[in-house]
């Protein structure tokens, strides 16, 4: 079991957002790449900007649930996939800059999937620990 020290130790803004900083400091720097070469066992392009952002709206989903699971709601989900939109559109206004990279929408629609994806797996586990574990009476849930 975790203290409650650790505990509130780990959803200060560092350890919150800290992650959301390095995927996207992750993504910028692979977007400065002329050319990133062919990803590992022959993923599309498309599946690297699924993947990419579903590790963003992951790491945003927690950072804007502050870390809980209690936090895990609709309206978060909906932010979390919003911004990681947006980062997405900007990133690849970014590549329109980078020599042999062009800015192209379906990236974006691939940014925006996987980060769906990634949220709703948030919201599903979260429902998925209240239908298993319900909350007794008076008690709130994790």
């Amino acid at each position: 079991m975790i203290s409650g020290a650790l505990r509130a130790r780990l959803r200060t803004p560092p350890f919150l957002w800290g992650p959301v900083v390095l995927v996207m400091a992750a993504i910028f720097i692979a977007s400065s790449i002329p050319d990133l070469g062919a990803l590992p066992g022959g993923m599309s392009d498309k599946s690297g900007h699924g993947i990419g952002y579903a590790v963003l709206g992951g790491t945003l989903l927690r950072a804007l649930a502050g870390g809980t699971l209690r936090g895990v709601t609709w309206g978060r989900g909906a932010a979390a996939i919003g911004l990681a939109v947006l980062y997405g559109i900007s990133d690849e206004f970014h590549q329109s800059f980078v020599p042999g990279r062009s800015p192209d929408a379906i990236d974006i629609a691939a940014d925006a999937a996987g980060a769906a994806i990634a949220v709703a797996a948030g919201i599903a586990a979260r429902a998925w620990v209240i239908l298993r574990f319900p909350p007794s009476r008076g008690e709130s849930h994790p």
